[in-house]
């Protein structure tokens, strides 16, 4: 009788699910129906109030008494966009399962499997019937291995109910910007950031503050830009080290910089996203920004498993921090998702055991994507137009092709920024990248080398070609 659809809001911008009926007319966020085969008539309402949604109503005229339904959506819920990374991955698996040739260069994924000793570990789990419930915030084991972990590597001391295991570590930041942020706070993030930082900070009601970092900083916030923006509102600064989607690193000295302004700020806490903190690049070195003078106090750390440990989809990441906001977060978690997997936790633990930052495991691995990024430098580099700050950690290359916009192409049409040189890229090279729109600089391209050297190397070739016929605009 009906299937869903999509409604597009002229304000938000935002597709709301509606539903289609045999006559073909699209339901908006009314509907109002009995239980007799009526004729339909429709009339579409604006809402102009501050929510900014759009209200439909579909009449059935019958005799028998009318029933409605909303279906409108949270005002929360439209403010956010939904991620492009996400959705430009599940694009080019749809063409590929299509049987298009399409080389995958946009997920956050490393393309190797998991060690061989911690997926056994799982396995392990299974067997032995550790497929139950665990506590909330973790199993014990787990957090004790968490607390000996960042003492060891990271100089930072905290006991196991200062630790929060989770399905994730987005669902750690994501409870992290929930539980310390309320409405009107402001929550600062320094561009180019992770697609979601943003949106998280919507959903909690909070306003992002975008600090914008050139390439020529090698996109490494100025302390001077981010004493400028604070304020009374100001709650929360978000800091990735190894950054993704550029790779890049802080160092100690300018960690210390920003730390001594937050320092001037009761309110301001720090969320330190350590997730790519084993794949880096020698000399960098990394540092955790709760190990620094004055800031234990004022910082949620923020790891987990799937990058270093190549177990993406064993969903577990943990937040570390002072208790009062760990057991808030907890809190939030228990009526979220409740604890993490009781096999990934086991899973985890041997992990953690592999040695200090993973041991030989993680660093044959990053081995081989330093070597993929090495290559990616040189091919890129020896092209016209291109601007590139050298990946110091991580496994994506952030590139400005920003010289190409302005081209008019014979059947395509104009490539006027990163989106639409993506969907060029994708057409005309069969190659799927993410547009640096996405990760608020629109000038660059974000390419992941989390894939085989010899995948990568046909990405250039394909990519080269494409670009070939496209003189740029402007010289670099």
């Amino acid at each position: 009788m009906a299937a869903t659809v999509s409604l597009q809001s002229q304000s938000s911008g935002v597709v709301l699910p509606v539903r289609r009926f045999n006559s073909g007319f699209q339901a908006p966020e009314y509907l109002s129906f009995s239980s007799t085969p009526p004729r339909i008539t429709h009339r579409i309402l604006h809402n102009t109030t501050q929510s900014s949604r759009i209200r439909a109503v579909v009449k059935q005229e019958s005799s028998s008494e009318r029933m409605e339904v909303d279906i409108s959506l949270s005002p929360r819920v439209n403010s956010v966009k939904p991620s492009k990374t996400v959705a430009i991955t599940d694009q080019a698996t749809a063409l590929v399962e299509a049987g298009a040739p399409v080389i995958r260069l946009a997920a956050g994924e490393p393309d190797f499997d998991t060690p061989a000793v911690i997926a056994e570990a799982g396995i392990n789990a299974i067997r032995e019937g550790y497929t139950r419930y665990t506590p909330n915030a973790g199993t014990l084991e787990l957090r004790t291995a968490i607390c000996h972990k960042l003492k060891e590597e990271n100089g930072i001391s905290y006991s196991p109910d200062q630790i929060l295991v989770s399905n994730g570590a987005k669902q750690s930041i994501f409870q992290a910007v929930l539980a310390v942020c309320s409405p009107g706070d402001e929550v600062l993030i320094p561009a180019p950031f992770w697609v979601s930082y943003p949106e998280m900070a919507r959903l909690a009601d909070a306003t992002p503050v975008i600090l914008p970092t050139p390439i020529s900083n090698n996109f490494l916030l100025d302390p001077k830009l981010l004493e400028s923006k604070l304020s009374e509102k100001s709650r929360l600064l978000i800091l990735c080290s190894p950054s993704n989607p550029t790779g890049s690193v802080y160092p100690k000295k300018l960690l210390e910089e920003i730390a001594q302004i937050v320092a001037k700020h009761p309110r301001l806490l720090v969320l330190s996203d350590e997730i790519y903190e084993h794949i880096i690049y020698a000399p960098a070195t990394h540092t955790s920004f709760a190990s620094l003078p004055g800031m234990w106090e004022r910082t949620l750390t923020v790891n987990g498993f799937s990058k270093a440990f190549a177990m993406t989809g064993w969903r577990l990441g943990y937040l570390a921090g002072p208790k009062h906001f760990v057991a808030a977060c907890n809190k939030i978690q228990s009526q979220f998702t409740s604890g993490a997997s009781s096999i990934s936790q086991k899973a985890a633990v041997a992990a953690l055991g592999l040695g200090y930052a993973g041991g030989e495991a993680v660093s044959t691995m990053v081995k081989a994507f330093r070597e993929r990024r090495d290559f990616l430098i040189r091919s890129f580099g020896e092209m016209e137009g291109v601007k590139m700050s050298e990946p110091q950690g991580a496994f994506y290359l952030f590139i400005d092709f920003s010289s190409y916009y302005g081209v008019e192409v014979e059947g395509f049409g104009k490539i006027d920024d990163s989106d639409s040189l993506c969907r060029y890229l994708l057409d005309k090279a069969q190659v799927a990248l993410v547009p640096g729109v996405a990760f608020g600089d629109d000038t660059c391209i974000r390419i992941s080398y989390a894939a085989s050297l010899t995948t990568l190397q046909a990405a250039v070739e394909r990519i080269k070609k494409a670009l070939v016929s496209l003189k740029p605009t402007v010289s670099v």
